[in-house]
């Protein structure tokens, strides 16, 4: 496991992610398709049935867990795709039910946030408001799962979870941009394939760097294999990455960050006034952002004294931070230094992921926390020993690998395909959308997200330049939590409700 900090730093970064014959997975980038074009050799699975209570009904549904094992078309073993899919009993026909592929991000996450945090059939059980309980961790059953509405299919990708490189397989084949979405677009069309649901309803949704994942899987499977989807659930988004990357000369992340920071603040009642109507609050910051703020930090150190009493007005109000501090960072607040600075008279840290969780360092000096609270404080250790022991007692598969959460064997990630220039994948998704006007795209977005914030999504979509006619196919989603939204207990609730809604929406006739 690599060390907090670089954990911070690790996340910061990676969360920061044409012709015929030719397909893009970047704007301005062409591949041709792999000439290592992965297919499946063997699965080595558990199977079993299962049922649980949601509200109105009982659903009962079978798991299979597992490798499918991949190779390459002269038949050489080249990794193994460790999954979980779960398919509801009891239907007509197949061919007709939604299925939906499912990971998180890092890059070197596997998929157990999304599993077991609210969109499997059985979850963690956390505080209402997303906290760890005290161990040993409890699964319990998920009135919230997608599983009424779609069969899922949650994959590792290589070197997280229990998938691997055959041996001898260079892993680099694997850990990349390019290479990523290549292995997963042909785990997902093996799939297809084996289960026979390639005129299935189909679906992607991804969370963090899993969201860069799907809008690539969107460009992949539609040019590669003409698989076409009918949606995709992107929760907590990135897919520029320029809004997210603090470099000296470039401004665009304080602008994004801004209204994240001032959510973060009214939440811990740091502001000077109250805050009593939180989207009202949200949307005022959002046209200073815009606005004045990026009209002021346009002007460089050409600001003048009146210009700077302006910004520090301002930033104080919506940041709480002092005019002093605002005035010694250029009115410009990076979040390695918000999460210690905001709290600091209190000492206290804020999480990185969710702004809600607070933390305790060994002093209170210092540019930044010395973790983060919301990951290795509320989330790592629950989900940790839950899935180890889920997989096992529950699902039926046996292995001796070790199971990784989130893991830096992905290290070096290859953005080679993007060598001297920010990773901006989101032209995949509009050409995606353009050539497949049926697809639509459901945005779930949390207001104390200091990994993705909401505020940079927006940018990001206001500047895919969509077809006027096909704007109504993205659905813009917000919630009080963070970036795993879910698990705080009344955003999942609502999530549920805006994810069921949207999977009816495109399924109608």
């Amino acid at each position: 496991m690599m060390t907090l900090n670089r954990f911070s730093l690790v996340l910061a970064c990676m969360l920061l992610f044409g012709a015929a014959g030719s397909f893009s997975y970047a704007q301005g980038i062409s591949a041709s398709p792999s000439s290592n074009q992965l297919i499946m050799s063997s699965l080595e699975v558990a199977e079993k049935d299962h049922s649980i209570q949601v509200p109105g009904r009982s659903l009962n549904y079978k798991t299979t867990a597992g490798f499918m094992h991949m190779a390459s078309e002269d038949g050489k073993d080249k990794a193994k795709f460790y999954f979980t899919a779960y398919f509801l009993k009891n239907v007509s026909d197949p061919k007709d039910r939604p299925i939906t592929f499912i990971f998180n991000g890092g890059p070197g996450s596997s998929s157990v946030w999304l599993h077991m945090g609210g969109l499997g059939p059985r979850m963690i059980k956390m505080t209402d408001e997303g906290e760890a309980t005290k161990p040993p961790y409890e699964v319990i059953n998920n009135p919230n799962t997608w599983l009424d509405k779609s069969d899922l299919v949650f994959i590792d990708p290589i070197e997280t979870g229990y998938s691997r490189p055959a041996e001898g397989e260079d892993k680099r084949q694997f850990l990349g941009y390019v290479e990523d979405i290549s292995s997963v677009g042909d785990f997902i069309r093996a799939f297809v394939s084996e289960y026979k649901r390639w005129n299935s309803p189909k679906f992607l949704s991804g969370e963090s760097y899993g969201t860069t994942r799907s809008a690539g899987l969107a460009g992949y499977l539609q040019d590669r294999y003409g698989m076409f989807l009918n949606g995709i659930i992107m929760v907590s988004a990135v897919t520029n990455f320029a809004t997210l990357n603090f470099t000296r000369g470039h401004d665009l992340p304080y602008i994004m960050y801004l209204p994240t920071y001032a959510a973060i603040a009214a939440y811990h009642k740091a502001l000077p006034n109250e805050v009593n109507d939180l989207d009202a609050f949200i949307e005022e910051v959002r046209q200073y952002a815009k606005g004045e703020y990026a009209s002021m930090l346009m002007k460089g150190d050409q600001l003048t004294d009146a210009d700077k009493a302006k910004l520090a007005d301002k930033l104080q109000q919506y940041t709480g931070l002092s005019k002093t501090y605002l005035d010694q960072t250029h009115y410009r607040i990076q979040i390695s230094r918000f999460v210690k600075e905001l709290l600091r008279d209190r000492k206290q840290t804020v999480g990185r992921l969710d702004g809600r969780i607070l933390g305790l360092d060994y002093d209170h000096a210092g540019e930044g926390f010395e973790f983060d609270p919301s990951y290795n404080k509320a989330i790592y250790g629950p989900y940790s020993m839950a899935i180890n022991d889920y997989i096992r007692r529950e699902l039926g598969f046996e292995t001796n690998l070790a199971y990784e959460i989130l893991t830096a064997r992905v290290r070096p990630w290859n953005y080679s395909n993007v060598q001297n220039q920010y990773l901006n994948n989101s032209e995949t998704l509009r050409m995606a959308i353009h050539k497949n006007p049926f697809l639509k795209v459901l945005f779930i977005n949390g207001y104390y997200d200091l990994a993705t914030p909401f505020f940079a999504t927006e940018y990001t979509v206001d500047h895919m330049m969509l077809d006027p006619s096909l704007k109504p196919n993205i659905t813009m989603e917000y919630y009080e939590s963070g970036h795993m939204v879910y698990i705080h207990k009344p955003s999942l609730d609502k999530m549920t409700k805006d994810v069921r809604s949207f999977y009816d929406s495109v399924l109608k006739n």
